[in-house]
């Protein structure tokens, strides 16, 4: 988180930052010390949320004073690029649903260029990308979408992405790269761990692409 939190910096100062933990992650948040110029420049809140990734963003989303919400996890990685893109973006579609190409750091276990080119290649031909290629949003959209289903096993972020599908809502894929943590992989296991999220993914987006095609 701590290097996410210096590049957060990047943001006009105008930008509030909500920083949302749960029990899993508290102790990390707590002990990540923003830097004093992001402090000075930004409004900086913390929340505390029970357990539950979409829990947790809905509470952020809720708690969120702007016009639009730009949903980052703790190990998402920027860059002046990709900030850049993303306000043209919005100017030029506020009303899209707006991410970023993924791509994996070296700190995972075996090829994840492999999974960097997956995500790419789901989210260019598809039109299927996931919540770690930072979705940004207008909040009202965020909330006739109903925000992230808090029921689901998991894969909120991918039910919230189908929502917008059906709505046909511009889906506003940004080449600038998003970096994120592949340290999972490494404590998983690259096959199994790529194999298993391939499965769940697909095993989701099925029902879903036929309530697509049946209009509802």
């Amino acid at each position: 988180m701590a290097p996410l939190l210096a590049e957060l910096l990047l943001l006009p100062p105008d930008c509030e930052i909500l920083l949302v933990d749960c029990p899993g992650s508290r102790e990390l948040v707590q002990n990540c010390h923003p830097p004093d110029s992001l402090l000075q420049r930004h409004q900086l809140r913390r929340l505390e949320a029970e357990q539950g990734r979409a829990h947790q963003m809905n509470l952020g989303a809720k708690a969120a004073r702007g016009e639009f919400l730009w949903f980052l996890h703790a190990d998402s990685r920027l860059s002046p690029w990709l900030i850049q893109q993303l306000f043209e973006g919005l100017r030029a579609a506020p009303d899209g649903l707006h991410f970023f190409r993924l791509q994996f750091d070296n700190d995972g276990q075996g090829p994840m260029e492999i999974n960097s080119l997956g995500a790419h290649l789901r989210s260019a031909w598809l039109g299927v990308p996931f919540g770690d290629q930072g979705f940004c949003l207008r909040r009202e959209l965020f909330d006739s979408l109903g925000g992230y289903d808090e029921t689901a096993p998991y894969g909120e972020d991918h039910l919230l992405l189908w929502a917008a599908r059906r709505r046909r809502i511009s889906l506003c894929y940004h080449p600038a790269v998003l970096g994120t943590s592949a340290r999972k992989y490494r404590q998983a296991g690259w096959g199994r761990l790529t194999l298993r999220y391939q499965i769940y993914w697909i095993k989701q987006a099925l029902p879903q692409y036929w309530r697509c095609l049946r209009g509802r």
